[in-house]
């Protein structure tokens, strides 16, 4: 037993020490890293833009931590479109290629991308494309480019948006494990996959006219690039008009079939340099931690910028969730310092919790009474996202943002079924009428339906004052751009629910006008745990992080992404201002 105990200790004294030499290894070498003068740009230089990991509006990088982006798992869009702007000014960045197979970004945050390489080409640099093959979203990012080249094996995938919709009813009546429901809204469909096994006509009604409008989005920006009539445009998608490289180069799709060392040989012409001459790269990681976009540029004055994006729990919140703690505590400071002369609130969020929302739309107010606040619409702000927004100054909205939704409902879960199927039962004791107000094990009363619907009316009721109050309308014009539905930034502008369509940048110059400033800088907000406490964290829960992998390796990623949704389906619970629907654009 002694011999076992001292091998035992050995073994633990070895791992102990192993991983604090790993964790030491790992900061020298960041710190190695950043005493270096990071990446040295050279003369006529192309910047690559190959987005590789997924994107968020904001990862939290702190340049002053040498672990920053070490061990993130996103690409943070504000530093994509600072790199694309600095490379614009950059005279030994002569030109962008676009190389991307899967843009893993929402449909807004490709929009904007799209956006700021258009404003590249005006200072008179090229940007050039080239795919083996093109997805829908990449193919509408390639777009901006002067050129754009394809496999001659390849294809494109252009055919329009589609949406599918999952319902579970059966599977609820299959399993015996339900989830019990109350809405509010004629379009609040979030609940209808839990009641029906197919579509409403309203549900697809609101569905069809959201993917009609944010469609039209796409049409008219490839028109325009690609010099194509929106007709044209549309019967490329209907006929599946470029479904072969030799179908996309004669419907104007493309401007050529090469394989990549022959678009190479294009990109050497374009920078005037000899054939076989390598060709400085400059990768957008690289080229984001390069010197020149480390600079703190601005005067004093500030804007502060703060990002709210994931669903809206009840808590402190993180980098993948909206909280009241987080996000509280980032007005509060944003408000008292001096320096912050107006706030910008850029919001991602499907909504999530009623009660988070009114708490967070409180301190919107608390700050918008000292200090302009602008809301800047990313993916979608719709439901409790929309609630969060709504009490600005001013909303803007990209025009593929998803918006609106203004209504709520209640989820419950219930497994009466179930627990009678297998034989269990469950009998409650309690002081008072309704101390035992619901269990899960038995069927829902109907005095407490009764009770559950007044909340959802109430928060429903407050939902609407907020927006009347915000938007300058009145509680029945409210009601009438309400009940659940869902818009496009470019419809939600046309009714009024938002003040302008627009970038991230077009909402911090309008709060800078609002404030009166001209020479400002900007400031970033929250500030998220440092990533070497994000590593040791993601290092203690390994092991769930393992499993994950495991569970997506045996059934496939399309199958893993649907257990994920059955899964957050089952979770929701109490009173929810969210979008009405699990809805997956394709």
């Amino acid at each position: 037993m002694k011999f076992l105990r001292n091998l035992l200790a050995a073994i633990m004294g070895c791992l102990i020490a192993f991983g604090i030499l790993f964790v030491m290894f790992l900061i020298f070498v960041s710190l190695v890293g950043s005493m270096e003068d990071t990446t040295a740009i050279k003369d006529n230089s192309i910047l690559e833009l190959r987005i590789k990991r997924p994107v968020k509006d904001y990862v939290g990088d702190d340049l002053a931590d040498p672990f920053s982006g070490l061990f993130e798992e996103y690409q943070g869009l504000d530093e994509i479109i600072r790199a694309i702007a600095s490379a614009k000014e950059d005279p030994n960045i002569k030109g962008i290629t676009i190389s991307n197979n899967v843009v893993q970004a929402g449909l807004a945050q490709t929009q904007a991308i799209r956006k700021e390489l258009a404003q590249f080409k005006e200072s008179g640099k090229f940007i050039y494309a080239f795919a083996d093959f093109y997805m829908q979203k990449d193919y509408y990012l390639a777009t901006v480019a002067d050129s754009i080249f394809l496999n001659p094996v390849g294809g494109i995938d252009f055919r329009g948006l589609s949406s599918e919709v999952l319902f579970f009813k059966e599977l609820q009546e299959k399993t015996g494990v339900k989830m019990e429901v109350i809405r509010h809204g004629k379009y609040k469909s979030a609940v209808e996959p839990f009641l029906a096994n197919g579509m409403s006509d309203a549900n697809r009604m609101q569905i069809k006219e959201l993917l009609d409008s944010l469609w039209e989005s796409m049409v008219s920006d490839i028109s325009s690039s690609r010099d194509i009539p929106q007709e044209g445009v549309n019967r490329i998608a209907d006929t599946l008009g470029a479904r072969t490289p030799q179908y996309a180069l004669q419907n104007g799709l493309i401007d050529g079939m090469l394989h990549f060392d022959q678009y190479e040989e294009r990109l050497r012409k374009a920078l005037d340099i000899s054939l076989g001459t390598d060709i400085n790269y400059v990768a957008l990681k690289d080229y984001m931690n390069s010197p020149g976009l480390k600079r703190n540029q601005g005067g004093k004055d500030k804007v502060a910028v703060i990002y709210a994006q994931g669903e809206i729990i009840y808590g402190e919140g993180s980098p993948d969730f909206i909280g009241q703690g987080i996000i509280g505590n980032a007005l509060v400071k944003a408000r008292d310092n001096d320096d912050v002369k107006a706030v910008v609130l850029r919001v991602d969020s499907p909504g999530g919790s009623a009660l988070t929302s009114d708490i967070i739309w409180r301190e919107i107010e608390l700050t918008k009474a000292r200090k302009p606040v602008v809301v800047s619409m990313g993916n979608v702000a719709a439901s409790g996202g929309y609630y969060i927004a709504c009490g600005a100054d001013k909303i803007v909205a990209e025009p593929t943002t998803v918006t609106g939704s203004i209504g709520v409902f209640g989820v419950v879960p219930n497994i009466s079924e179930l627990s009678k199927d297998i034989g269990i039962n469950a009998e409650q004791v309690g002081t008072n009428e309704n101390s035992v107000q619901y269990s899960v094990f038995e069927p829902m009363t109907e005095h407490f339906r009764k009770v559950t619907r007044e909340g959802v009316e109430e928060v429903y009721d407050i939902f609407l004052e907020r927006v009347a109050q915000g938007r300058d309308i009145t509680l029945a014009q409210a009601d009438s751009l309400a009940q659940g539905r869902v818009w496009s930034g470019s419809d939600a502008k046309r009714i009024g629910l938002v003040d302008e369509l627009g970038t991230l940048d077009d909402a911090i110059a309008m709060a800078a006008e609002l404030a009166k400033v001209s020479d400002y800088g900007i400031k970033k907000y929250p500030r998220y745990k440092s990533g070497l406490e994000r590593f040791m964290e993601d290092y203690g829960g390994a092991s769930a992080k393992i499993k994950e992998n495991l569970i997506q390796e045996e059934i496939g990623t399309e199958n893993y992404a649907l257990f994920k949704k059955i899964k957050t389906a089952m979770q929701q619970k109490g009173i929810q201002a969210r979008i009405p629907f699990l809805m997956e654009i394709k």
